[in-house]
């Protein structure tokens, strides 16, 4: 993979498959071989948690909505509530007797006898930034000197980094991704909490930036697409692209193998003059980014837009159902963690336009593709083994408010004390809810859970154990459980 140039935040951006010509041999020196050394570099001083062949072959999907997604219009409706509580939407029953989630999420009602819900997740952070390091992260309080305006290398590392680190690839890609983009603020701020932070930027997460970032679109383009403050129609400039694996003009098998003959014979004498430890271990890393290069089914999981049209039409032939689909294939293709974006520009912060924007932009592409996920898995015998988690990085206030100066229909604003987690597959029993919040939905009033709950219960759904830690360059070991998992969900 390749380095790209300083961020508009003053740090290095991290290493990133490209749109087009990511594993080129132009971009990744002698044979395109620059993802092995940023591997190598990441399996540096990292602690082996001991899970190896003994580690469950689970996986999770971990669905982020940013900017938020309100409880009251989603999971936990109040029909009971003032009228500027309950907001515009009604429940309607689901496939569990006495589960109701909003009615414009019709095709995951029928599928509640698969999925479980958190009522009561809360922590204290009611800003974007706040919120994205204390969910991406787990960790309820925030790093010392943390800056809202940009990612500091004090920051706690995201969870997709720490699986990152300590997870070995069961196949040819990392074993931890983000997809289709980085979190970006519509100003081009890059949003803290994505990032390795305390681990070193040499273990930043793993990006497949098929999506590039442009602030004048929010949702699911193309047929989602759309601006809050309906500024007039967004032009259509977004596009999604799956990164390119071919080998470059003029690199077939026979020039690759020349090459691969040559790299041997150089590292033949380095080895003679190299007695490092680190060399065999160096050369598995090489040899995993040349099959990152051949291997078909790598080719296959990336390339989401040129997938049959029944595949696109069930998951939706757009950001959020290519997005789903990829990591499907991904998960299929031995990737432990992929973390899936449903959204740059913060496209769940509903400040105003919220019942609109939701009804008609945002719930019918999430309400498919996340139900075409849930199908796909359980049909090729994966929902077992695979945890589905979807969050944002807060709620809703419980009253809804009008900002007219900006809108011209009211929204709510942002929560922290109260949100909903949604939950399927990887031992999670379908049909239950943990928690409850109070009669306005702000407040829980039963067992409440904080960011490391959900932590831990991605961690345990991977199978790190509960001593499993990374060291940094002190050699002090920093543990990754600061909670326990969910209870009372398998």
């Amino acid at each position: 993979m390749r380095r790209h140039p300083i961020t508009p935040a003053g740090l290095p951006r991290h290493p990133v498959v490209s749109r087009r010509f990511a594993l080129q041999a132009g971009a990744l020196g002698v044979l395109g071989l620059g993802s092995a050394h940023l591997r190598a570099l990441r399996a540096a001083d990292v602690t082996d948690p001991g899970s190896g062949g003994d580690r469950p072959a689970r996986s999770v999907i971990f669905i982020f909505l940013s900017g938020g997604l309100g409880q009251l219009d989603s999971f936990d409706l109040k029909p009971d509530a003032p009228e500027e509580v309950r907001g515009e939407f009604r429940p309607i029953a689901t496939s569990v007797p006495g589960i109701e989630i909003c009615e414009h999420l019709p095709m995951l009602a029928q599928r509640a006898h698969r999925w479980a819900l958190v009522r009561s997740l809360t922590h204290p952070w009611n800003e974007h930034s706040q919120g994205h390091m204390t969910m991406l992260s787990g960790r309820t309080m925030l790093p010392p000197g943390f800056n809202a305006s940009q990612p500091k290398a004090t920051d706690w590392p995201s969870i997709a980094a720490v699986a990152g680190a300590l997870l070995g690839p069961r196949g040819n890609l990392p074993p931890a991704v983000v997809l289709p983009e980085r979190l970006v603020h519509n100003s081009g701020r890059v949003i803290p909490g994505q990032f390795a932070g305390l681990m070193g930027a040499r273990r930043d997460p793993w990006f497949i930036e098929a999506s590039p970032f442009d602030n004048t679109y929010y949702g699911a383009y193309p047929e989602y697409g759309f601006d809050h403050q309906e500024r007039g129609k967004p032009e259509p400039r977004k596009v999604f692209r799956a990164p390119s694996l071919d080998l470059p003009d003029g690199l077939d098998g026979g020039r690759l193998r020349n090459r691969l003959a040559l790299l041997d014979l150089v590292d033949s004498r380095r080895r003679a003059l190299d007695a490092a430890a680190e060399a065999s271990a160096f050369d598995a890393h090489r040899s995993s980014a040349v099959s990152m290069l051949t291997d078909p089914s790598v080719r296959d999981a990336l390339d989401v837009t040129a997938a049959p049209e029944a595949d696109r039409d069930r998951y939706g032939d757009n950001l959020f159902g290519w997005s789903l689909l990829m990591a499907k294939r991904l998960v299929c293709s031995g990737v432990d963690l992929v973390q899936v974006n449903l959204g740059n520009n913060e496209t769940w912060d509903t400040h105003g336009n919220a019942f609109p924007h939701l009804k008609d932009k945002l719930f019918p592409p999430t309400d498919r593709a996340v139900s075409a996920l849930l199908d796909d898995l359980e049909a090729d015998g994966l929902l077992d083994s695979t945890l589905v988690v979807m969050a944002g990085e807060f709620g809703r206030t419980p009253k809804i408010s009008l900002l007219p100066s900006h809108y011209k229909l009211p929204g709510r604003d942002h929560w922290g004390r109260a949100q909903s987690v949604f939950l399927a597959g990887g031992g999670i029993q379908g049909g239950r809810v943990l928690g409850a919040t109070d009669r306005v939905g702000g407040e829980p009033v039963s067992d409440p859970q904080r960011p490391e709950n959900f932590a831990a219960t991605i961690y345990r759904a991977l199978g790190l154990p509960s001593t499993a830690a990374w060291h940094d360059e002190q050699d002090r070991p920093h543990f990754i459980y600061h909670g326990d998992p969910f209870p009372g969900l398998s």
